[in-house]
């Protein structure tokens, strides 16, 4: 038996229940992992408040790194002792050890510890895509990223820096912009003091910026089209202050021929060797010291409530994990 936090119905953070559940043997294509450390992200937000269904009662988290117990037949890839982490479906990461599918559980290296693993799989992948494999986007393009104190913010913000793009990042405090600033963005916006759309305007003399990633949603996605170029990219990624209202499609023709994508990580990972490739590139920004995680802050499995709470509440910076 292992101690898991499970849902038996959707709600707020008080629905979070840590109970004792049973971990049998892989079967084909499956590893057994011994977490040490667990990742929290607003997805599971998401799927605890029902934004996100699934089939109740569920365990929670997309994301951890630990020490492979056993594989399966067929796994090749991982051998029992090697260190691993992992972004994946389903969900069920907060836990002691689970048995889960291989084919998104990835070697973790030696210079990379269990906790920055936990913190950078779900954000790292996420900002690989964003980066790599939606538009392109090379030096000198000029990015608007939100809420970039959090932690794929921060991630984006060195990884702008260390290829060049420029990356203009809002945050909802001076700390925060700060931190923004700190990690490589080029400039930084208080959303709460300033409109930002009138600030990116002044900051690219009028011509607006090439992309938009927004994982924020409801809150900043209009005035996100209105900081795009003509044909410039919006690429909506999260929901953080709610689902964004239905689209008109004149609308994207009148603010200048823009294009629109809602993208997921997890349509990316789908393919294990995209999944594979994806981590290694992520693991080699960290090694090369382009980007360092930023844990701001850790909680005990227990106290995931307390997590969950203050990722609501935006009262975190960088990565949130559990550990064990």
């Amino acid at each position: 038996m292992v101690r898991a936090v499970v849902i038996e119905e959707t709600g707020g953070p008080e629905k979070l229940k840590v109970v004792d559940l049973p971990v049998g043997e892989p079967g084909p294509g499956q590893i057994r992992i011994r977490h040490k450390a667990c990742g929290l992200n607003f997805i599971d937000v998401y799927q605890r408040s029902g934004l996100y269904k699934l089939d109740l009662p569920h365990a929670l988290g997309m994301e951890a790194a630990g020490v492979i117990e056993a594989v399966g037949e067929g796994v090749t890839h991982l051998r029992p002792g090697d260190r691993a982490a992992y972004a994946a479906q389903p969900p069920g990461a907060y836990c002691e050890a689970r048995v889960m599918p291989a084919a998104q559980v990835c070697p973790l290296p030696d210079g990379i510890s269990f906790e920055e693993g936990a913190a950078i799989m779900l954000q790292g992948m996420t900002v690989e895509y964003l980066f790599h494999r939606t538009t392109p986007i090379g030096a000198g393009d000029r990015v608007l990223f939100h809420a970039a104190a959090g932690g794929v913010g921060l991630l984006a913000c060195q990884w702008a820096r260390s290829e060049g793009v420029e990356l203009i990042a809002t945050a909802g405090s001076d700390d925060k912009c700060r931190l923004a600033a700190e990690a490589g963005a080029a400039h930084a916006i208080n959303y709460r003091t300033e409109d930002f759309v009138a600030r990116v305007k002044q900051i690219t003399g009028g011509k607006g910026v090439d992309v938009v990633m927004d994982g924020v949603g409801r809150d900043t996605f209009a005035g996100s089209l209105d900081c795009l170029r003509p044909l410039g990219f919006m690429i909506s990624f999260g929901n953080a202050s709610g689902p964004v209202d239905p689209v008109n499609l004149l609308t994207l023709a009148a603010k200048g021929s823009l294009k629109l994508t809602r993208a997921t990580l997890f349509t990316h990972i789908a393919d294990p060797a995209a999944c594979q490739a994806m981590a290694r590139h992520v693991f080699d920004k960290v090694l090369a010291g382009d980007i360092k995680v930023t844990i701001g802050q850790t909680f005990p499995l227990e106290a995931v409530a307390d997590a969950h709470r203050a990722l609501e509440a935006r009262q975190t910076t960088g990565s949130t994990i559990l550990t064990l």
